[in-house]
């Protein structure tokens, strides 16, 4: 919500254009003109009698004007009364009071007259009346004794005063007393009682009067009324008759509105055009009559109704003669209706269409006065030459009149004057004063010369060029000293002489000059112009909705004219900020700490300069949680229900959406409450459903989104009578703990379920498919009762019903139990065993009967146990499984045995009780299965040309063992895979010599167990042949020779020399590739040469920082392949586990693991040598 103002609006424009038009016309006062009337009293004219009158008349004019006065219509000779005195240069008079004066005698009419040599001024008739406020007239009040229901109405009669007094009611404490719809106080200042209650009666009715010109109230005496109810009346009349008698007043009747004010079914109204008319109807009637108000053939006039004293008055402000016509009030209660109907006329006092003005004419030039006015009826107009009736005030040949126009030709100097129009009509009368001035004057400038003016760009610019002379000047306008005239649609050229820039813009900035010319002379002026940026809100404060005890901020950015200084200024519903340490402002926010409801409203930022003001607004709403629901009432009691309604409390701006509707029974379970119901927030009403013998207090809980109220205030206590039980304990069992009892339960009845006092319970049963009687037995207050001596497990009818001190509750329904339960009879018979495989069997068996369960049958549960391992004939210790099957079952699956293996297993039926006897054992066997790998493979004892292998059984042979698979293949320097040898081995032997290998070659080895199902699964090994000791002799002797340890301190300087090369670049941030690091960090004296071309083999520096790969090793062409450098060991066992023994020979322990099949062919490659096994870290 954006408002912007500028100083040069269009409203201020207009006022300003209209000022200076008068300003223009005014005469400068160091030339001759007629006097001009500047301030005199109003023609109405009420004095307070105890104060001095000062009745004002003031007038300018050159000469300076004398003053007269006549009272009554003579002349008022001021001299000849000591008390009244004239001001010095004024003609206001000062009537001495105080000093022994009375203000009775200067009641009248007086008009002051300013004179001077150019004419007279005359003011109003000034109807002097002193107030007055007199006492109330003796009177003897006799006390209102009144019936319920009647209507009543208390005069006041005040005193006639001057002004007439307001009028109010109050009592002996100053209290003005309540009014409402059925009692309220009328135009006339009478209290109206549309129907009396009981509360209406009482001694201090006082009806006052206030008057205040004299600032005094004036006071009736008390009025008493006193209202008899219809109970009360008969008793009185009982009272004063005999038994015999028949009396008894009629009740209370309603009746149908009858009007009070005003009487009859039609009445008159005249008002005059501009005032408040005032109509009013007081009905009365039983139910209170509601009054309505239509006018006949039209709409009452929009903006200017209002609806007063509870609609009974009916208030259009300025009031025209277009609203005359027929109002009709509307009394309506359910009985019927009442109406009346007021003809207003609208009368009008006379009003100014054209009021005379003044007239400066220099000799010669022609001229009009014109007076027009209007009115109901049409106004009479009169005109007065210098205060005398122009039909006999001296002759002016340049004058003539024409009704309501004077028209003046070839004036002359002489021809100077005042001239008053009156218009009159039974309604009042106008008088205005207009002078004809005669002067022959060069044009002079009233505007001060370099005049600044400021305006906001995209406004007008409205410079003024104020100007007397007479003839009548001449006005024209440049832009600049030199400038051209200024013409065209851009500008708007006044009359009084201003110029209006309709749209200012800031190339509008510069010099105007005004120019006034006529047939005596020229003159022109400068004025100076600078058109602003406008002020902007850029960033306006929004709506906000904050919970209470909140924090909230309104932003309020501003962009303005960098010469204007502004002034932001915050407001709350258009009055300042509340003087509170909670409301901080900065520059451009207004930060609210700890918000509370009252902070809830309008704020609005307000940016003021110089020259305009823009203001922006928004709205805060507090919400918090709906204040509590009050006055809880309870109506409407009947045995089972009762109708609870409430006032709902403050919301706080957000929406009740339910209430909740909590009880409290205060005979069984006091002080704690109870949900029970909740209704929309829209309704304040319900019809709660009871139940016998509960006290009950209700409360009520409001709801909106923000949570929920603190509950109300607790109703009234209800306690409901006592009845029978509605209902029966619910939940009701039957179920036996022993073999020879029957416990039956139940749930209790709550407090309140129990319907009156003595609650007992009625428990019955008898055996269900057997002729017998129901056997009762009533309980106090439990919920468990046990038979005794019942057979085992047979099922019985049951039933529980309560009963209190008033009777029982309907009949319960039948529920079934059984007795207790005893263990099974009778095990499982022709138990079977289907073995699947060798992991898993299906067992059989015939169900038990029914009988012989003596219980629920719960299922079957399979006891089965390994009872020996076929292969090993070796006993261990026995673990029983169990596996349940629920419900009449009679067949299972038995998963997870083991192969080749003897079981046994027996079959029990179940109860609740437990189980039964077991079936006799059941003996099956399982096939044989694959075995498990081997226990561990040990390679040991190397030669040039063999191995010897060791082994262990496998763990779980699943059968019989017929064999063992070895297979190898050897592999070369590139972890290629060799020819795939397989040998069968019997399976009594646990270890081989492998012969016939080759010297110093690595092999890898797959191991494996067979039953007749199958092959096993494997585990893999890698070992080594040693190398020849011819060819490692050879190489420790070339070791010691003279050339190749010299060879080895130039390889060595020649490394010192890279890794100074290396660091120096990796300091500077360089990056160099893998093969030149490894180069660098080649170490030839610990490198032995291949038996091939005597070169070295390649070693790895730990600076690489990578971690090392036991068996791993890097080709000889010194290249690195990925699929090569990511191989090691690992791919043929568990690498984590390998060691090396002292000969160099690598050994791993792959006891158990599992290994992918071998490869064959292309995969089979060269082993390298021990010493380059050795020495291959990477």
């Amino acid at each position: 919500m954006l408002k912007k103002k500028s100083i040069s609006a269009s409203k201020a424009s207009l006022v300003l254009f209209l000022c200076q038009m008068i300003s223009a016309l005014d005469v400068p006062l160091d030339l001759s003109q007629p006097p001009t009337i500047t301030q005199q009293s109003p023609k109405d004219y009420i004095v307070d009698p105890r104060e001095n009158i000062v009745i004002q008349c003031e007038a300018k004019g050159k000469p300076p004007p004398s003053f007269s006065w006549t009272r009554n219509g003579t002349h008022f000779d001021i001299d000849k009364d000591a008390q009244v005195t004239m001001k010095p240069n004024s003609g206001t008079l000062v009537i001495n009071i105080m000093n022994g004066g009375k203000a009775e005698a200067y009641e009248g009419v007086y008009q002051c007259t300013a004179r001077n040599e150019r004419g007279a001024a005359i003011s109003n008739n000034i109807v002097i009346r002193p107030s007055r406020s007199p006492l109330w007239t003796k009177e003897k009040l006799e006390p209102n004794q009144v019936r319920e229901g009647d209507s009543l109405v208390l005069h006041c009669r005040p005193p006639v005063g001057l002004p007439p007094p307001i009028i109010f009611w109050m009592d002996n404490a100053f209290q003005r007393l309540p009014q409402s719809e059925r009692v309220s106080q009328g135009l006339n200042g009478d209290l109206y009682f549309s129907n009396v209650q009981p509360e209406d009666t009482r001694e201090d009715y006082i009806c006052y009067a206030r008057f205040n010109h004299t600032q005094t109230i004036q006071q009736k005496q008390p009025i008493s009324v006193k209202v008899f109810s219809v109970d009360s009346l008969n008793d009185t009349i009982a009272a004063n008759l005999s038994d015999t008698d028949i009396y008894g007043a009629k009740p209370v009747t309603e009746r149908q509105p009858v009007l009070l004010t005003p009487t009859g079914s039609t009445s008159t109204k005249v008002e005059l055009r501009g005032n408040v008319l005032l109509l009013e109807c007081i009905a009365a009637g039983l139910p209170t009559p509601v009054i309505r108000w239509i006018k006949e053939g039209g709409e009452l006039p929009a903006n200017r109704t209002f609806f007063e004293n509870f609609k009974k008055t009916l208030k259009i402000i300025d009031v025209s003669e277009a609203d005359s016509g027929n109002y009709k009030c509307i009394a309506r209660n359910i009985l019927g209706s009442a109406h009346h109907v007021i003809s207003v006329t609208v009368k009008a006092a006379p009003y100014w269409i054209t009021a005379p003005r003044n007239l400066v004419l220099s000799p010669g030039e022609d001229g009009t006065l014109i007076c027009r006015a209007n009115g109901n009826p049409k106004p009479n107009i009169s005109w007065l030459a210098n205060g005398v009736p122009i039909a006999i005030a001296p002759e002016d040949p340049s004058r003539k009149v024409d009704g309501d126009t004077i028209i003046f030709s070839h004036v002359q100097e002489r021809s100077s004057a005042v001239y008053q129009c009156n218009a009159s009509n039974e309604y009042g009368y106008l008088l205005a004063n207009a002078f004809v001035n005669v002067l022959a004057e060069p044009p002079r400038i009233l505007t001060p010369a370099n005049k600044l003016y400021q305006v906001i760009a995209d406004s007008p610019a409205l410079l003024d060029c104020a100007y007397f002379g007479s003839p009548k000047p001449e006005i024209e306008w440049f832009k600049g000293v030199k400038g051209s005239i200024l013409r065209g649609n851009e500008y708007v050229f006044h009359d009084n002489g201003t110029l209006e820039i309709p749209v200012a813009q800031k190339d509008s900035t510069g010099t105007y000059t005004c120019v006034a010319r006529n047939e005596l002379g020229k003159i022109q002026n400068e004025v100076q112009l600078e058109v602003k940026d406008p002020t902007m809100i850029i960033k306006q404060p929004e709506y906000k909705v904050i919970q209470r005890y909140g924090q909230v901020s309104f932003e309020c950015i501003i962009k303005h004219d960098s010469t204007l200084l502004p002034a932001v200024i915050w407001l709350k519903d258009n009055n300042e900020l509340p003087d509170d340490e909670r409301f901080l402002v900065g520059k451009d926010n207004l930060t609210i700490m700890n918000v509370t409801d009252k902070d809830d409203g309008t704020y609005t930022c307000i940016v003021n300069t110089t020259l305009d003001s823009v203001s922006a607004s928004a709205v805060l709403t507090v919400v918090a949680r709906p204040n509590p629901p009050f006055d809880l009432e309870l109506t409407g009691q009947l045995e089972r229900s009762v109708e609870l309604s409430w006032i709902p409390g403050d919301e706080n701006n957000s929406p009740i959406t339910n209430f909740v509707i909590e009880y409290e029974d205060g005979l069984h379970e006091p002080g704690v409450w109870h949900y029970q119901t909740e209704v929309p927030g829209t309704q304040t009403t319900v019809q709660l459903k009871l139940s016998p013998y509960v006290n009950y207090s209700f409360r009520v809980i409001a709801v909106n989104e923000i949570g929920r109220s603190q509950p109300s205030e607790p109703s009234e206590q209800y306690l409901t009578k006592s009845a029978n039980p509605d209902e029966n304990p619910a939940n009701v069992q039957g179920i036996g703990s022993e073999p020879d009892n029957l416990v039956i339960t139940w749930e209790s009845l709550k407090g309140f379920q129990s319907n009156g006092p003595g609650l007992q319970y009625k428990v019955s049963w008898r055996q269900k498919d057997v002729d017998d009687e129901w056997t009762s037995v009533i309980v106090a207050n439990v919920s468990k009762y046990i038979v005794s001596g019942t057979p085992t497990f047979v099922p019985y009818e049951i039933k529980v019903q309560a009963l209190n001190d008033l009777g029982y509750a309907p009949e319960p329904s039948e529920v079934i139990g059984h007795s207790g339960e005893d263990l099974p009879m009778v095990a499982p018979g022709n138990v079977q065993v289907h073995v699947i495989n060798s992991t898993l069997a299906k067992v059989h068996w015939d169900p038990v009967p029914l009988k012989s369960v003596r219980g629920h049958l719960q299922g079957y549960k399979v006891y089965y146990w390994k009872v020996q391992s076929l292969s090993r004939r070796s006993r261990r210790h026995v673990e029983k499984k169990i596996l349940t099957f629920r419900g009449n079952k009679t067949f299972g699956m038995l998963p997870g045995l083991e192969p080749y293996s003897s079981y046994k297993l027996n079959v029990r039926v179940v109860n609740g009780k437990g189980e039964g006897p077991a079936s006799p054992d059941k003996v099956f066997k399982t096939p044989e299965g694959v075995p498990s790998s081997p226990s561990f493979l040990k390679i040991t004892n190397p030669t040039l040309d063999s191995l010897t292998l060791e082994w262990g059984s496998p763990t779980h042979p699943n059968g019989v063992l017929t064999s063992y698979i070895l297979k190898f293949q050897p592999i070369n320097n590139t972890h290629e895979l060799g020819p795939l040898v397989e040998i069968r081995i019997p399976a009594n032997e646990s270890s081989l010599i492998l012969k016939n290998l080759n010297y110093s070659t690595r092999y890898k080895f797959y191991f494996n167990a067979q039953t007749s199902v199958g092959s096993g699964s494997q585990i893999t090994e890698e070992a080594v042949t040693i190398m020849d000791e011819a060819m490692a002799s050879r190489q420790v002797d070339i070791a010691t020779q003279g050339w190749f340890i010299g060879l080895m301190c130039a390889v060595a300087l020649l490394i010192l020399i890279l890794l100074i090369v290396c660091f120096i670049r990796r300091n500077k941030g360089g990056k160099y590739p893998v093969k030149e690091k490894e180069d660098a960090h080649a170490d030839p004296e610990i490198q032995p040469m291949k038996e091939d071309d005597g070169t070295f083999g390649e070693y790895s520096d730990a600076e690489d920082h990578k971690p090392l790969k036991k068996g791993s090793r890097t080709p000889s062409d010194r290249t690195v392949k990925k699929e090569d450098s990511d191989d090691s060991l690992v791919d043929y066992g568990e690498g984590v586990n390998g060691q090396f023994n002292e000969d160099g020979s690598f050994i791993g322990q792959y006891s158990g693991k599992k290994e992918k099949e071998p490869a064959e062919g292309n995969e089979s490659s060269e082993a390298p040598s021990p010493v380059n096994a050795m020495n291959s870290f990477v």
